[in-house]
């Protein structure tokens, strides 16, 4: 009986919240969830998964969080709620800490403790980089099709999204040298 009162109250929020405001969310804690369903197993283990999940009611306590806490301060933050992240990554020479949150991505040499920052600007539509206390920018978003990468010389250089784009700067960024 609780289970029905539970899904009753699920359906009734989404349909309120649908109804009554302009933003309904995007679910970030129930599609992280989906999202590791995902790649636990074959598509047989994870729909086990998937109806244990209904079961146990993973899913209904995440989309009433959603519903009623995440989804409110993405809607008068502006912001997702749920955006920082970290990783830990083997790399071939060394292991790194990728953190992600609202501005960017951190990258931190575990063995060596070096560290590089990538901070996007949401201002210039811009991404630079951050090392040794130096910040350097390298790309702007110029529309959907172009942006502009940062030359060998320190100049700004139109690359369109594309193949063809992207091989011309790969040509314009690598030295003569490295190329034969």
């Amino acid at each position: 009986m609780k289970r029905k009162y539970l899904s009753v109250a699920l359906i009734l929020t989404v349909a309120a919240s649908i109804s009554l405001s302009s933003c309904i969310g995007s679910f970030q804690l129930t599609n992280k969830v989906l999202a590791w369903n995902q790649q636990v197993g074959d598509k047989f283990v994870n729909e086990l998964v998937f109806f244990a999940f209904w079961i146990l009611p993973v899913y209904e306590i995440t989309g009433i969080a959603d519903l009623l806490v995440i989804n409110s301060i993405e809607f008068w933050s502006g912001k997702p709620a749920l955006s920082a992240e970290t990783k830990i990554i083997d790399g071939k020479d060394a292991r790194y800490e990728v953190s992600r949150d609202v501005a960017g991505y951190t990258i931190t040499n575990l063995d060596s403790k070096e560290t590089v920052r990538f901070d996007f600007n949401e201002a210039d539509n811009s991404w630079s980089v951050s090392a040794d206390g130096k910040s350097v920018k390298f790309m702007e978003f110029v529309d959907d099709t172009h942006v502009r990468m940062i030359s060998p010389d320190g100049t700004f250089t139109p690359v369109e999204l594309n193949q063809e784009g992207v091989f011309a700067y790969q040509q314009l960024a690598t030295p003569a040298t490295l190329r034969s």
